[in-house]
């Protein structure tokens, strides 16, 4: 892989799992895993 592939990914990595942070801090945990799926991929949109 070069180095414009690894920077493409690690910036697609940071933004998704910033997603799923935003996501989990909104709802707080202990909720079904479906509710957060479906909440991921509104945040990712």
């Amino acid at each position: 892989m070069n180095v414009n592939n690894t920077l493409a990914l690690n910036s697609i990595t940071e933004k998704i799992i910033g997603c799923a942070i935003e996501v989990h801090r909104n709802l707080g945990p202990g909720l079904l895993e479906s509710i957060y799926e479906k909440a991921l991929c509104f945040e990712l949109k």
